[in-house]
């Protein structure tokens, strides 16, 4: 199950980007909350000029089971 129920309707990098951006907000304040939305920034500037669709997908199923992950962890 996905850490929040939003995660089934995410189909573009924008709509990822505030879905974990509103994962971030059930951590816990401090440190822990600063690195991953600094890694969630860092990984879009990273991936900014990704154009295949194909990949797209891939990296946005990829980011939703991290996200799962880090949520459960």
């Amino acid at each position: 199950m996905s850490p929040l129920p939003e995660a089934e309707l995410v189909r573009s990098s924008l709509q990822l980007y505030r879905y974990l951006l509103r994962c971030c907000r059930r951590l816990p304040p401090g440190p822990v909350r600063q690195h991953y939305r600094h890694a969630i920034r860092q990984s879009f500037k990273v991936h900014a000029d990704e154009d295949d669709p194909e990949r797209i997908q891939q990296i946005i199923k990829r980011a939703i089971e991290d996200a799962d992950w880090v949520m459960n962890k």
